[in-house]
């Protein structure tokens, strides 16, 4: 008996609909390779709409005080822990992502994520007014740049999803939030529990593909337009908001550099760095999956990685693995081109193949031998493939560590303080991890240089980025 796809829904104005015309996007289980469900292919008419709703909501939220917006928030965190469960299925089915890896490492980030900004609301003082000309004083207002058109990527749909709505809410923003098209349930299901939250239009959510997106960045309305993605997405979007001079917020891609010195303990950097580079398919803009190792350790080390990967499991949600599949077949078809395309000098030392003729997983993966200028060095393969280079000396690393388009994350791996500090100024990427890769906490900042985008998220620095700063003067003799 087949069972019919379930229907997702657009929530725009405090009620789920369909696009206005009717088309629809099929919704297929990476892990299956199955349609289970059908969601909107939102046009210009549901775009109108939800920027109407949300603009006709802003006013109020924006004068809505610090405090009542920390209790929604605060409201919306203890929904999400209610409902967890349903949560973790719904993004699981989503995803294909293990149901316990979502349990204990994306529930409690994002629960924590939105108490953090719920304190954050309190918390918009600007600078002390003061008299910088004679009979004047100056007041520093900081406010809610209005609404917020966001897009959010497959790799995390739920916690992306986190990231974009609460430093925006807690700010007094109002949200036009589409998801991937891959991966648009769990955000319908996080529209559900906020929907009962907060005051109608203040949160909203078009379901679509990137001409979708697209028309939600180049509509009058937004003041601001926020995208996790690729660097392809990230420059349209920049060129789009560029029309109308829309702030823009990018947080794209990641050729995180981990160098790894030969006096750093290997069996412990090796299990680690494994985790980081298979966590999540490789599917993460910060994973492991560029490695710079010290020669004299080079071949101890890469055979302890491919041994590594042989025991790393992945399959399907309800296993005990450490990854799922990858998110799509587009996605499946690409990892496995950077395999096929390796150059003659070039060895894969552990998996590069495919695992299994259903749904789209992919073998943990280590490649060695390869050269600074390869395409699988320079590229982002946003897959569960580790590469491994061998360097001579610390200039050395750094330059092959610093010489891709990319700026996102990093790691030094080394018992020498000195060196960790000299690395760590020099690397030019947004975070420098040493001696661990990959924990995010909810009041440091993530973010990149270069083509991996500007603006922050999480912290402090990237609930500024949500507001806007306005100079106040007053006369003192009036």
């Amino acid at each position: 008996m087949t069972t019919e796809p379930r229907r997702l829904r657009n929530y725009i104005n405090g009620e789920f609909r369909d696009a206005s015309d009717g088309r629809t996007i099929d919704v297929v289980n990476p892990a299956t390779g199955e349609v289970y469900a059908t969601s909107p292919l939102s046009g210009q008419a549901d775009v109108d709409a939800a920027m109407e709703a949300a603009a006709a909501a802003f006013p109020a939220w924006r004068d809505a005080t610090p405090a009542e917006r920390q209790k929604v928030l605060l409201k919306i965190a203890d929904a999400f822990e209610e409902r967890a469960e349903e949560l973790i299925a719904v993004e699981s089915e989503n995803t294909g992502k293990p149901l316990e890896l979502v349990r204990t490492e994306e529930i409690p980030p994002m629960v924590d994520q939105i108490r953090f900004f719920a304190g954050a609301a309190r918390m918009l003082e600007g600078r002390s007014a003061g008299e910088y000309m004679e009979g004047m004083t100056s007041i520093i207002r900081r406010e809610p740049v209005g609404v917020c058109a966001q897009v959010a990527p497959w790799n995390y749909p739920m916690m992306m999803a986190v990231w974009k709505f609460a430093p925006a809410l807690a700010a007094g923003n109002t949200v036009v939030l589409k998801p991937s098209d891959t991966t648009p349930a769990s955000t319908t299901l996080i529209a559900e529990i906020i929907g009962a939250i907060v005051p109608k239009g203040v949160f909203n959510v078009l379901c679509g593909d990137r001409e979708t997106g697209r028309a939600m960045v180049e509509h009058p309305t937004p003041a601001m337009a926020s995208i996790t993605g690729s660097v392809r997405a990230g420059i349209q979007v920049a060129e789009s908001a560029a029309k109308d001079v829309k702030r823009v917020h990018l947080e794209l891609g990641g050729k995180a550099p981990v160098v790894v010195f030969e006096d750093t303990d290997i069996a412990k950097a090796v299990e680690d760095i494994a985790v980081a580079g298979y966590f999540n398919a490789g599917q993460d803009c910060t994973a492991a999956t560029r490695v710079l190792v010290q020669e004299s350790i080079h071949d101890e080390f890469v055979a302890a990685l491919a041994a590594a990967a042989a025991e790393t499991k992945t399959g399907a949600p309800d296993e005990d693995v450490l990854y799922g599949p990858l998110n799509n077949a587009n996605q499946l078809a690409q990892v496995s081109g950077f395999i096929e395309r390796l150059p003659a000098h070039a060895k894969v030392e552990a998996g590069g193949h495919r695992v299994g003729d259903k749904g789209y997983f992919y073998a943990p993966t280590v490649v060695s031998g390869l050269k600074q200028d390869d395409e699988i060095v320079q590229n982002e393969v946003f897959g569960p493939v580790i590469t491994v280079q061998s360097f001579t000396d610390e200039a050395q690393a750094l330059e092959w560590a610093n010489g891709v388009e990319y700026a996102l994350a990093s790691s030094v791996w080394t018992k020498d303080h000195g060196r960790a500090m000299r690395m760590s100024k020099a690397l030019d990427f947004g975070c420098v991890w040493i001696n661990t890769h990959i924990p995010l906490v909810a009041e440091m900042p993530h973010g990149g240089f270069k083509k991996s985008g500007y603006g922050k998220d999480l912290s402090g620095y990237g609930f500024d980025d949500y507001t806007r700063i306005k100079h106040v003067m007053t006369s003192l003799d009036a």
